[in-house]
Protein backbone atom coordinates (compact mmCIF):
# COMPACT_ATOMS: atom_id res chain seq x y z
CA UNK A 1 0.00 0.00 0.00
CA UNK A 2 1.43 2.85 -1.29
CA UNK A 3 -0.47 5.85 0.60
CA UNK A 4 -2.04 6.61 3.91
CA UNK A 5 -5.68 5.63 4.04
CA UNK A 6 -8.50 8.16 5.57
CA UNK A 7 -10.33 6.93 8.41
CA UNK A 8 -13.81 6.38 5.91
CA UNK A 9 -11.54 4.48 3.95
CA UNK A 10 -10.18 2.45 6.31
CA UNK A 11 -13.58 1.74 7.46
CA UNK A 12 -14.47 0.70 4.01
CA UNK A 13 -12.46 -2.09 4.16
CA UNK A 14 -13.03 -3.19 8.01
CA UNK A 15 -14.87 -6.12 7.41
CA UNK A 16 -12.62 -6.72 3.60
CA UNK A 17 -9.80 -9.50 6.14
CA UNK A 18 -8.36 -9.31 8.82
CA UNK A 19 -4.61 -9.20 7.18
CA UNK A 20 -5.60 -5.77 4.94
CA UNK A 21 -5.85 -3.72 7.47
CA UNK A 22 -2.76 -0.92 7.31
CA UNK A 23 -0.51 0.46 10.00
CA UNK A 24 -0.42 4.16 8.94
CA UNK A 25 -3.00 6.92 9.59
CA UNK A 26 -5.06 10.00 7.77
CA UNK A 27 -3.11 12.57 6.39
CA UNK A 28 -3.92 15.38 8.86
CA UNK A 29 -5.39 18.46 7.27
CA UNK A 30 -4.60 20.92 10.29
CA UNK A 31 -1.25 22.68 8.34
CA UNK A 32 -0.22 25.40 9.82
CA UNK A 33 -3.31 27.64 10.13
CA UNK A 34 -5.27 28.43 13.47
CA UNK A 35 -8.66 26.26 13.84
CA UNK A 36 -9.45 27.94 17.34
CA UNK A 37 -12.50 30.28 17.48
CA UNK A 38 -12.16 34.09 17.86
CA UNK A 39 -11.53 34.24 21.96
CA UNK A 40 -8.70 32.23 21.75
CA UNK A 41 -9.11 28.85 23.90
CA UNK A 42 -12.83 28.86 24.26
CA UNK A 43 -12.48 25.57 22.31
CA UNK A 44 -14.85 22.39 22.82
CA UNK A 45 -13.33 19.47 24.37
CA UNK A 46 -13.79 15.45 24.37
CA UNK A 47 -13.06 12.29 25.85
CA UNK A 48 -13.58 8.69 24.99
CA UNK A 49 -12.62 6.00 27.22
CA UNK A 50 -12.88 2.40 25.76
CA UNK A 51 -12.73 0.47 28.85
CA UNK A 52 -10.55 -2.82 28.89
CA UNK A 53 -8.90 -2.10 25.89
CA UNK A 54 -5.25 -3.87 25.15
CA UNK A 55 -2.91 -1.87 23.86
CA UNK A 56 -1.31 -5.07 21.31
CA UNK A 57 -4.38 -4.94 20.30
CA UNK A 58 -4.94 -2.13 17.95
CA UNK A 59 -3.27 -2.30 14.91
CA UNK A 60 -0.77 1.17 14.94
CA UNK A 61 0.90 -0.21 18.29
CA UNK A 62 1.77 -3.45 16.60
CA UNK A 63 -0.86 -5.46 16.39
CA UNK A 64 -1.01 -7.55 12.71
CA UNK A 65 -4.14 -9.28 13.60
CA UNK A 66 -6.93 -7.31 14.37
CA UNK A 67 -9.00 -4.86 12.46
CA UNK A 68 -9.09 -1.80 14.10
CA UNK A 69 -8.80 0.65 11.58
CA UNK A 70 -10.36 3.86 13.37
CA UNK A 71 -7.85 3.70 15.62
CA UNK A 72 -5.15 3.21 13.53
CA UNK A 73 -6.17 6.33 11.44
CA UNK A 74 -6.43 8.29 14.18
CA UNK A 75 -3.14 8.04 14.92
CA UNK A 76 -2.02 9.92 11.83
CA UNK A 77 -4.39 12.80 13.29
CA UNK A 78 -3.23 12.98 16.79
CA UNK A 79 0.27 12.78 18.62
CA UNK A 80 -0.14 9.07 20.34
CA UNK A 81 1.58 8.25 23.26
CA UNK A 82 3.46 5.08 23.16
CA UNK A 83 4.16 4.38 26.40
CA UNK A 84 1.10 5.46 28.49
CA UNK A 85 0.16 3.74 31.81
CA UNK A 86 -3.15 3.56 33.86
CA UNK A 87 -2.83 5.78 37.07
CA UNK A 88 -4.49 2.96 38.84
CA UNK A 89 -6.58 -0.52 38.58
CA UNK A 90 -9.37 -1.50 37.60
CA UNK A 91 -12.42 0.96 36.82
CA UNK A 92 -13.81 3.13 39.66
CA UNK A 93 -10.31 3.79 40.39
CA UNK A 94 -9.61 4.71 37.30
CA UNK A 95 -12.38 7.27 36.86
CA UNK A 96 -11.68 8.76 40.19
CA UNK A 97 -8.08 9.64 38.87
CA UNK A 98 -9.37 10.69 35.10
CA UNK A 99 -12.37 13.16 36.94
CA UNK A 100 -10.25 14.88 39.53
CA UNK A 101 -6.53 14.92 37.92
CA UNK A 102 -5.80 13.38 41.56
CA UNK A 103 -4.19 10.10 42.08
CA UNK A 104 -6.53 7.00 43.86
CA UNK A 105 -3.26 5.21 44.47
CA UNK A 106 -1.68 3.99 47.32
CA UNK A 107 -5.83 3.52 48.49
CA UNK A 108 -5.41 5.25 51.38
CA UNK A 109 -8.34 5.94 53.84
CA UNK A 110 -10.60 3.52 51.56
CA UNK A 111 -13.93 2.32 53.10
CA UNK A 112 -15.60 0.13 51.12
CA UNK A 113 -19.29 0.78 49.43
CA UNK A 114 -22.59 -1.20 50.59
CA UNK A 115 -24.23 -3.30 48.52
CA UNK A 116 -20.85 -3.89 46.27
CA UNK A 117 -19.83 -7.29 45.72
CA UNK A 118 -16.63 -6.59 43.66
CA UNK A 119 -14.89 -4.08 46.14
CA UNK A 120 -10.79 -3.93 45.42
CA UNK A 121 -8.73 -0.61 47.24
CA UNK A 122 -9.88 2.71 46.16
CA UNK A 123 -13.40 1.59 44.79
CA UNK A 124 -15.51 4.48 46.02
CA UNK A 125 -16.86 7.48 45.35
CA UNK A 126 -15.39 10.63 44.59
CA UNK A 127 -14.00 12.42 47.82
CA UNK A 128 -16.29 15.35 48.21
CA UNK A 129 -13.52 17.41 49.05
CA UNK A 130 -12.35 16.45 45.86
CA UNK A 131 -12.92 18.77 42.56
CA UNK A 132 -14.33 16.90 39.23
CA UNK A 133 -13.04 19.12 36.34
CA UNK A 134 -15.94 18.95 35.03
CA UNK A 135 -17.30 20.88 37.88
CA UNK A 136 -14.80 23.51 36.70
CA UNK A 137 -15.00 23.81 33.26
CA UNK A 138 -19.20 24.27 34.40
CA UNK A 139 -18.42 27.59 36.19
CA UNK A 140 -16.50 28.36 33.34
CA UNK A 141 -19.65 28.23 31.19
CA UNK A 142 -18.95 25.19 29.41
CA UNK A 143 -21.92 22.54 28.80
CA UNK A 144 -20.78 19.79 30.06
CA UNK A 145 -22.65 15.65 28.97
CA UNK A 146 -21.53 12.31 30.13
CA UNK A 147 -22.48 9.51 28.18
CA UNK A 148 -21.85 5.89 29.23
CA UNK A 149 -22.96 2.24 29.30
CA UNK A 150 -20.46 2.04 32.48
CA UNK A 151 -22.52 1.02 35.16
CA UNK A 152 -21.03 1.07 37.94
CA UNK A 153 -20.63 5.12 38.11
CA UNK A 154 -24.01 5.51 38.74
CA UNK A 155 -24.56 3.07 41.28
CA UNK A 156 -26.35 4.53 44.39
CA UNK A 157 -23.24 4.98 46.24
CA UNK A 158 -21.17 6.63 43.37
CA UNK A 159 -21.37 10.45 42.54
CA UNK A 160 -19.32 10.31 39.12
CA UNK A 161 -22.36 13.00 37.13
CA UNK A 162 -21.03 15.54 39.35
CA UNK A 163 -20.58 18.27 37.27
CA UNK A 164 -22.41 17.14 34.31
CA UNK A 165 -25.32 19.23 32.84
CA UNK A 166 -26.87 15.88 30.84
CA UNK A 167 -25.44 12.55 32.24
CA UNK A 168 -27.13 9.65 29.63
CA UNK A 169 -26.14 6.14 31.11
CA UNK A 170 -27.46 3.49 28.66
CA UNK A 171 -28.73 0.50 31.43
CA UNK A 172 -27.85 -2.93 31.36
CA UNK A 173 -23.77 -3.90 30.85
CA UNK A 174 -22.45 -6.69 32.82
CA UNK A 175 -24.09 -7.26 36.22
CA UNK A 176 -26.31 -4.52 35.89
CA UNK A 177 -30.11 -5.31 37.89
CA UNK A 178 -31.93 -4.32 34.66
CA UNK A 179 -33.75 -6.78 34.39
CA UNK A 180 -35.26 -10.16 35.55
CA UNK A 181 -32.73 -12.81 35.91
CA UNK A 182 -35.56 -15.70 34.72
CA UNK A 183 -35.31 -14.07 31.55
CA UNK A 184 -32.16 -15.86 30.61
CA UNK A 185 -32.37 -19.66 31.09
CA UNK A 186 -29.95 -22.23 32.24
CA UNK A 187 -29.58 -23.64 28.23
CA UNK A 188 -28.47 -19.94 27.48
CA UNK A 189 -26.49 -19.45 30.44
CA UNK A 190 -24.32 -22.87 29.58
CA UNK A 191 -23.98 -21.66 25.52
CA UNK A 192 -22.39 -18.45 26.95
CA UNK A 193 -20.14 -20.17 29.69
CA UNK A 194 -17.79 -22.75 29.67
CA UNK A 195 -17.53 -25.79 31.89
CA UNK A 196 -14.85 -24.38 34.44
CA UNK A 197 -17.00 -21.13 34.63
CA UNK A 198 -17.19 -20.38 38.08
CA UNK A 199 -20.98 -19.78 39.93
CA UNK A 200 -20.03 -16.12 39.96
CA UNK A 201 -19.66 -15.91 36.36
CA UNK A 202 -22.23 -17.92 35.53
CA UNK A 203 -24.64 -15.38 37.29
CA UNK A 204 -22.90 -12.43 35.63
CA UNK A 205 -23.62 -14.17 32.03
CA UNK A 206 -27.36 -14.80 33.11
CA UNK A 207 -28.08 -11.57 34.44
CA UNK A 208 -26.51 -9.77 31.11
CA UNK A 209 -28.26 -12.03 28.93
CA UNK A 210 -31.54 -11.15 30.41
CA UNK A 211 -30.28 -7.75 29.59
CA UNK A 212 -30.16 -8.18 26.31
CA UNK A 213 -32.71 -10.29 25.75
CA UNK A 214 -34.82 -8.08 23.45
CA UNK A 215 -31.84 -7.27 21.41
CA UNK A 216 -32.28 -7.37 18.04
CA UNK A 217 -29.71 -5.60 15.17
CA UNK A 218 -26.10 -4.49 15.78
CA UNK A 219 -27.60 -1.13 16.87
CA UNK A 220 -28.56 -2.37 20.22
CA UNK A 221 -25.40 -3.77 21.11
CA UNK A 222 -23.90 -1.31 23.84
CA UNK A 223 -20.98 0.36 21.62
CA UNK A 224 -22.74 1.32 19.11
CA UNK A 225 -25.87 2.73 21.53
CA UNK A 226 -23.41 4.51 23.20
CA UNK A 227 -21.74 5.81 20.29
CA UNK A 228 -24.91 6.65 18.54
CA UNK A 229 -25.92 8.69 21.91
CA UNK A 230 -22.77 10.99 21.40
CA UNK A 231 -23.61 11.30 17.76
CA UNK A 232 -27.17 12.72 18.58
CA UNK A 233 -25.21 15.37 21.29
CA UNK A 234 -22.99 16.46 18.53
CA UNK A 235 -25.93 17.20 16.64
CA UNK A 236 -27.67 19.04 19.37
CA UNK A 237 -24.42 20.99 20.18
CA UNK A 238 -23.73 22.57 17.17
CA UNK A 239 -26.41 25.14 17.51
CA UNK A 240 -25.29 26.02 20.30
CA UNK A 241 -22.76 29.03 21.22
CA UNK A 242 -21.00 27.85 24.37
CA UNK A 243 -18.37 25.29 24.02
CA UNK A 244 -18.84 22.01 25.69
CA UNK A 245 -17.34 19.12 27.46
CA UNK A 246 -18.41 15.48 26.22
CA UNK A 247 -16.97 12.65 28.28
CA UNK A 248 -17.66 9.07 26.13
CA UNK A 249 -17.24 6.66 28.16
CA UNK A 250 -17.59 2.85 26.60
CA UNK A 251 -17.82 -0.23 28.76
CA UNK A 252 -16.73 -2.29 25.39
CA UNK A 253 -14.34 -3.69 24.93
CA UNK A 254 -15.19 -4.84 28.84
CA UNK A 255 -16.48 -8.09 29.19
CA UNK A 256 -19.00 -10.25 28.30
CA UNK A 257 -17.67 -10.80 24.62
CA UNK A 258 -20.80 -11.45 22.66
CA UNK A 259 -20.26 -9.51 19.77
CA UNK A 260 -22.63 -9.72 17.02
CA UNK A 261 -22.12 -12.79 14.53
CA UNK A 262 -20.11 -11.53 12.08
CA UNK A 263 -17.60 -9.93 14.50
CA UNK A 264 -17.70 -13.12 16.87
CA UNK A 265 -16.25 -15.07 13.62
CA UNK A 266 -14.21 -12.95 12.47
CA UNK A 267 -11.02 -14.16 13.73
CA UNK A 268 -12.24 -17.93 14.41
CA UNK A 269 -15.71 -19.98 14.98
CA UNK A 270 -17.03 -21.41 18.02
CA UNK A 271 -16.16 -24.52 19.68
CA UNK A 272 -19.53 -26.17 20.25
CA UNK A 273 -19.05 -26.69 23.70
CA UNK A 274 -19.92 -23.19 24.90
CA UNK A 275 -19.12 -19.23 24.68
CA UNK A 276 -16.49 -18.15 27.03
CA UNK A 277 -18.06 -15.06 26.97
CA UNK A 278 -16.79 -13.88 30.78
CA UNK A 279 -13.31 -14.93 31.99
CA UNK A 280 -13.27 -15.78 35.58
CA UNK A 281 -10.80 -13.62 37.82
CA UNK A 282 -7.93 -15.95 38.65
CA UNK A 283 -5.91 -18.64 37.29
CA UNK A 284 -6.46 -19.54 33.75
CA UNK A 285 -6.20 -23.46 34.04
CA UNK A 286 -10.18 -24.19 33.70
CA UNK A 287 -9.99 -23.36 30.10
CA UNK A 288 -9.14 -25.91 27.64
CA UNK A 289 -6.61 -24.72 24.84
CA UNK A 290 -9.33 -24.41 22.43
CA UNK A 291 -11.53 -22.19 25.18
CA UNK A 292 -8.36 -19.72 25.35
CA UNK A 293 -8.19 -19.76 21.59
CA UNK A 294 -11.80 -19.11 21.57
CA UNK A 295 -12.06 -16.29 24.13
CA UNK A 296 -9.27 -14.62 22.51
CA UNK A 297 -11.15 -14.40 19.39
CA UNK A 298 -14.47 -12.62 21.21
CA UNK A 299 -12.44 -10.18 22.98
CA UNK A 300 -10.65 -9.39 19.34
CA UNK A 301 -14.25 -9.25 17.88
CA UNK A 302 -15.82 -7.27 20.19
CA UNK A 303 -12.67 -4.71 20.01
CA UNK A 304 -13.08 -4.14 15.92
CA UNK A 305 -16.75 -3.57 16.60
CA UNK A 306 -16.15 -0.69 19.31
CA UNK A 307 -13.26 0.57 16.74
CA UNK A 308 -15.75 0.49 14.03
CA UNK A 309 -18.71 2.59 15.95
CA UNK A 310 -15.75 4.84 17.62
CA UNK A 311 -15.02 5.69 13.98
CA UNK A 312 -18.92 6.51 13.40
CA UNK A 313 -18.43 8.87 16.01
CA UNK A 314 -14.62 10.41 14.78
CA UNK A 315 -17.12 10.83 10.89
CA UNK A 316 -19.46 12.38 12.79
CA UNK A 317 -16.76 14.78 14.17
CA UNK A 318 -15.58 15.31 11.40
CA UNK A 319 -18.90 15.89 9.38
CA UNK A 320 -20.01 18.63 11.80
CA UNK A 321 -16.62 20.89 11.61
CA UNK A 322 -15.69 19.80 15.60
CA UNK A 323 -12.45 18.65 14.45
CA UNK A 324 -11.43 22.13 13.66
CA UNK A 325 -11.99 23.69 17.59
CA UNK A 326 -12.03 20.58 19.64
CA UNK A 327 -9.51 19.06 22.02
CA UNK A 328 -9.97 15.30 21.56
CA UNK A 329 -8.30 12.70 24.18
CA UNK A 330 -8.83 8.86 23.52
CA UNK A 331 -7.35 6.41 25.66
CA UNK A 332 -7.99 3.17 27.67
CA UNK A 333 -8.38 2.57 30.99
CA UNK A 334 -6.54 -0.73 31.70
CA UNK A 335 -6.85 -4.09 29.93
CA UNK A 336 -7.23 -7.79 30.55
CA UNK A 337 -5.76 -11.17 30.84
CA UNK A 338 -6.53 -13.62 28.48
CA UNK A 339 -4.46 -16.42 29.83
CA UNK A 340 -0.87 -15.12 28.48
CA UNK A 341 0.00 -15.13 31.93
CA UNK A 342 -2.15 -18.00 33.70
CA UNK A 343 -4.82 -15.64 34.64
CA UNK A 344 -7.81 -14.53 32.73
CA UNK A 345 -9.84 -11.22 33.87
CA UNK A 346 -8.57 -8.18 36.27
CA UNK A 347 -6.67 -10.47 38.77
CA UNK A 348 -4.63 -7.81 41.52
CA UNK A 349 -1.49 -9.94 41.63
CA UNK A 350 -1.43 -10.85 37.50
CA UNK A 351 0.02 -6.54 36.68
CA UNK A 352 1.51 -8.06 33.18
CA UNK A 353 1.33 -5.84 30.06
CA UNK A 354 -1.58 -7.40 29.01
CA UNK A 355 -3.26 -5.62 32.30
CA UNK A 356 -1.11 -2.57 32.59
CA UNK A 357 -0.62 -1.50 29.31
CA UNK A 358 -2.95 1.36 27.50
CA UNK A 359 -3.22 3.33 24.28
CA UNK A 360 -3.10 7.30 24.31
CA UNK A 361 -4.23 9.64 22.10
CA UNK A 362 -4.08 13.51 21.93
CA UNK A 363 -6.02 15.76 19.30
CA UNK A 364 -5.30 19.11 19.02
CA UNK A 365 -7.34 21.60 17.16
CA UNK A 366 -4.08 23.98 15.82
CA UNK A 367 -2.19 20.52 14.74
CA UNK A 368 0.05 20.20 17.97
CA UNK A 369 2.34 17.11 17.97
CA UNK A 370 0.12 15.92 14.88
CA UNK A 371 1.11 12.35 13.22
CA UNK A 372 3.87 12.54 15.70
CA UNK A 373 4.50 9.69 19.00
CA UNK A 374 5.88 10.50 22.23
CA UNK A 375 7.19 8.23 24.76
CA UNK A 376 6.56 10.67 28.00
CA UNK A 377 5.06 8.26 30.33
CA UNK A 378 0.98 9.98 29.69
CA UNK A 379 -1.45 8.77 31.46
CA UNK A 380 -5.08 9.55 32.33
CA UNK A 381 -4.82 11.80 35.44
CA UNK A 382 -2.84 14.51 33.27
CA UNK A 383 -6.07 15.04 31.15
CA UNK A 384 -7.53 17.39 33.27
CA UNK A 385 -4.82 19.37 33.83
CA UNK A 386 -3.98 19.16 30.18
CA UNK A 387 -7.51 20.56 29.76
CA UNK A 388 -7.86 23.20 32.11
CA UNK A 389 -4.36 24.36 31.42
CA UNK A 390 -5.31 24.44 27.59
CA UNK A 391 -8.33 26.90 28.53
CA UNK A 392 -6.77 29.16 30.34
CA UNK A 393 -8.07 27.67 34.00
CA UNK A 394 -6.53 27.54 37.09
CA UNK A 395 -6.85 24.06 37.56
CA UNK A 396 -5.69 24.00 41.44
CA UNK A 397 -4.29 20.93 43.51
CA UNK A 398 -3.36 17.94 40.79
CA UNK A 399 -0.98 15.36 40.49
CA UNK A 400 -1.90 15.30 36.58
CA UNK A 401 0.45 17.28 34.06
CA UNK A 402 -0.41 20.00 31.29
CA UNK A 403 0.69 17.67 28.16
CA UNK A 404 0.55 20.56 25.91
CA UNK A 405 4.13 21.39 26.02
CA UNK A 406 4.84 17.11 24.92
CA UNK A 407 1.95 18.06 22.03
CA UNK A 408 4.25 21.46 20.74
CA UNK A 409 7.56 19.04 20.90
CA UNK A 410 9.12 20.65 24.29
CA UNK A 411 9.62 19.20 27.79
CA UNK A 412 7.04 17.85 30.12
CA UNK A 413 7.01 19.86 33.01
CA UNK A 414 8.09 17.37 34.89
CA UNK A 415 10.37 14.02 33.48
CA UNK A 416 8.44 10.71 34.43
CA UNK A 417 11.50 8.58 34.75
CA UNK A 418 9.17 5.51 36.11
CA UNK A 419 5.87 4.99 36.88
CA UNK A 420 4.08 3.70 39.53
CA UNK A 421 0.32 2.13 39.90
CA UNK A 422 -1.92 -0.25 42.19
CA UNK A 423 -4.35 -2.44 42.30
CA UNK A 424 -5.95 -3.50 45.60
CA UNK A 425 -3.04 -4.40 47.47
CA UNK A 426 -0.36 -4.93 44.69
CA UNK A 427 1.65 -2.23 43.64
CA UNK A 428 3.53 -1.50 40.32
CA UNK A 429 7.10 0.10 39.35
CA UNK A 430 8.81 0.58 36.13
CA UNK A 431 11.71 2.28 34.29
CA UNK A 432 13.46 2.18 31.58
CA UNK A 433 15.20 -0.86 32.73
CA UNK A 434 12.95 -2.95 35.36
CA UNK A 435 8.83 -3.77 35.91
CA UNK A 436 8.17 -4.45 39.77
CA UNK A 437 5.30 -5.86 40.92
CA UNK A 438 5.42 -6.29 44.47
CA UNK A 439 2.69 -6.72 47.68
CA UNK A 440 2.39 -3.31 49.34
CA UNK A 441 3.71 -5.51 52.65
CA UNK A 442 6.75 -6.19 50.36
CA UNK A 443 6.07 -9.80 50.13
CA UNK A 444 5.52 -11.26 46.54
CA UNK A 445 8.00 -9.40 43.88
CA UNK A 446 8.37 -10.62 40.63
CA UNK A 447 10.80 -8.78 38.94
CA UNK A 448 11.47 -8.07 35.06
CA UNK A 449 13.88 -7.26 32.40
CA UNK A 450 11.91 -4.82 30.13
CA UNK A 451 15.13 -4.88 27.48
CA UNK A 452 15.52 -8.16 27.31
CA UNK A 453 12.22 -9.96 28.08
CA UNK A 454 9.28 -7.05 27.01
CA UNK A 455 6.53 -9.55 27.52
CA UNK A 456 7.86 -10.39 31.20
CA UNK A 457 8.03 -13.42 31.42
CA UNK A 458 11.44 -14.61 33.19
CA UNK A 459 11.33 -13.16 37.05
CA UNK A 460 14.75 -12.02 37.82
CA UNK A 461 13.57 -11.01 41.50
CA UNK A 462 15.59 -13.63 43.51
CA UNK A 463 19.07 -12.66 42.21
CA UNK A 464 18.13 -9.02 42.40
CA UNK A 465 17.10 -8.50 45.45
CA UNK A 466 19.04 -5.02 45.63
CA UNK A 467 16.98 -3.57 42.68
CA UNK A 468 13.71 -4.97 44.39
CA UNK A 469 14.57 -2.73 46.89
CA UNK A 470 15.50 -0.19 45.64
CA UNK A 471 12.68 0.45 43.30
CA UNK A 472 10.37 -0.29 46.45
CA UNK A 473 12.09 2.26 48.33
CA UNK A 474 12.62 5.45 45.91
CA UNK A 475 9.74 4.53 43.19
CA UNK A 476 6.60 3.37 45.20
CA UNK A 477 7.21 4.23 48.58
CA UNK A 478 8.74 7.73 47.33
CA UNK A 479 5.49 8.43 45.82
CA UNK A 480 3.50 7.22 48.33
CA UNK A 481 4.95 9.68 50.86
CA UNK A 482 7.20 7.82 52.50
CA UNK A 483 4.63 6.40 55.00
CA UNK A 484 3.77 2.25 55.04
CA UNK A 485 1.24 0.89 52.28
CA UNK A 486 -1.98 0.30 53.58
CA UNK A 487 -3.20 -3.92 53.38
CA UNK A 488 -6.87 -4.00 52.94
Amino acid sequence: MDRSLTRREFLKVAGAGVGGAALLGATSACGGMSYLPSGGSRMNVVVVNLDSLRRDHVGVYGNEWINTPSLDALAGETMRFTRPYPESIPTINARRSIFTGIRTWPFRDWVPQRGETFFPAGWQRMPEDQTSFAETLVENEFDTALITDTYHIFKPSMNFQRGFNVFDYIRGQERDRYKSMMLASDEEVDRYTVSGNNQSMRDKVRQYRANVSSREGEADWFAPQVFTRAMDYLELAKDTTEPFFLFVDSFDPHEPWDPPEEYANMYGEPTGTGEPIAPNYGPSDYLEEAEVKRMRELYAGSVTLTDKWFGNFMNKMDDLGYMENTLLFVFSDHGVSLAEHGYTGKVAEAIWPELKDIVFYVRHPEGDGVGETSDFRASFHDIPATVLATMGIDHGPMDGQDLSPVLEGGEPEEDRPYITLGYDNYSWAEDDDFALSIRNDGEDARLYDVQNDPNMDDDISSENEDVVRRMLDEYIRADAGEEPLPMY
